[in-house]
């Protein structure tokens, strides 16, 4: 059988996927305590690459005070260089591209997890989801100016460790998102105000790691954004403030962007009355300027195929790609029917799953041991805590 997916993609930058099928980025949280690479981690990518077009690697903070959850990733230091390199060759076995995605968590970390100091975050709000959320201090403007230029070192770090491109990381109500969000950015100054204005970061931070790429990348090299579509909170980000930061995206610097939902087919979750898909939404509002990476519940190579049916240019999958390494390959084989859907803990060294991994699975994230998924349910709990694609650490 013939599958959508199955066909290459080239971006306008001239990087070419062999096929359209992406790996979400998917924590493992088995990074060393200072951020540094494992073994575990080399490993478990390494199982997954040879099939996918492209994989986009796990969250990497850029700068210390960004730490949001330990056994993190860090890109931070050129101390961090080698092991990244590791982690990228690992990723790029058999052709396929390798993505890091970087962020700052903002104010959804702790004093615990940033060893005694402060969360940090556009205002001085506490965060709603979790209950037990710290108050983050608000950033300087010379601390912003300082984690704006923290972006673009990372993205030169990437480039240097061999990655392929890298991710700003604007969803989940992180730093980026935060920034945005009328929720988290009640500033006065030229880092706040209304819609607009509230894009100034994230157009900051596009451009800092466009310009690292301009001078350091001999190749060429993917910068992507992910978003988020909506918060639950009151004041917070709707569909039609994401539209208005889509459209901004559609005329920036990045070669793609990103969705993050527990389910391709959701619909709003703030206007009950909107029955139309929100990435039909996106799909509409960037108009061909850039590609989107749909996402959300993807399992089968039919769910892969309706994702694209829908309008998006590649397809990405989270879950499914830690039960299943070999998904791609057993496509191309025509053995579907093998295809693992389930996930037994007597399976998870195997498959490469790291230890610290294996125990957050077994319980926050039971339903990737289990097939069965409420796509509302995975919606809400997108927007409330840590996405089911990602597998971030609630706080």
């Amino acid at each position: 059988m013939t599958h959508k997916f199955m066909a290459p993609y080239t971006f306008k930058n001239g990087i070419t996927l062999e096929n359209r099928m992406v790996m979400s980025p998917t924590t493992t949280m088995s990074s060393f305590y200072d951020g540094h690479v494992t073994n575990d981690e080399i490993a478990f990518y390494g199982a997954r690459s040879g099939g996918l077009g492209m994989i986009i690697g796990e969250v990497a903070n850029v700068i210390a005070s960004g730490k949001g959850f330990e056994g993190e990733l860090s890109i931070a230091n050129d101390s961090d260089i080698a092991g990244l390199s590791e982690l990228a060759h690992a990723m790029k076995r058999n052709g396929t591209k390798a993505v890091l995605q970087i962020f700052h968590a903002g104010r959804k970390s702790n004093d615990q997890i940033l060893r005694g100091n402060q969360p940090v975050s556009a205002s001085a709000i506490k965060a709603a989801y979790p209950a037990d959320s710290q108050t983050p201090r608000e950033l300087t403007a010379d601390e912003i100016d300082d984690i704006i230029t923290a972006f673009g070192e990372a993205t030169r770090r990437a480039i240097t460790a061999g990655f392929d491109g890298v991710e700003l990381h604007g969803a989940n109500t992180y730093l980026l998102q935060q920034f945005f969000s009328p929720n988290s950015n009640q500033r006065t100054d030229k880092w706040g105000g209304d819609r607009d204005d509230r894009m100034a970061f994230a157009k900051a931070v596009i451009a800092s790691a466009h310009a690292a790429i301009d001078q350091y990348a001999d190749q060429p090299f993917l910068l992507g954004y992910r978003i988020s579509p909506e918060e639950i909170e009151t004041p917070g980000i709707r569909l039609a403030d994401t539209l208005a930061f889509v459209d901004m995206l559609g005329d920036s610097a990045v070669d793609y962007v990103h969705t993050s939902m527990g389910s391709a087919q959701r619909t709003s979750l703030n206007d009950k009355s909107d029955h139309e898909p929100i990435i039909a939404k996106l799909v509409a509002q960037l108009a061909g300027r850039k590609p989107l990476i749909g996402v959300g519940s993807v399992e089968t190579p039919a769910d892969a195929d309706a994702v694209l049916a829908m309008g998006t240019d590649l397809v990405a999958m989270g879950r499914e790609m830690i039960r299943e390494p070999q998904w791609v390959e057993k496509v191309v084989d025509g053995d579907e029917a093998s295809i693992r859907y389930q996930l037994s803990p007597s399976e998870m060294d195997e498959l490469k799953i790291p230890r610290a991994m294996q125990d957050y699975l077994n319980g926050a994230f039971y339903s990737v041991m289990h097939f069965t998924t409420d796509p509302e349910v995975a919606a809400d709990y997108q927007n409330q805590a840590a996405p089911m694609e990602g597998f971030e650490k609630k706080m």
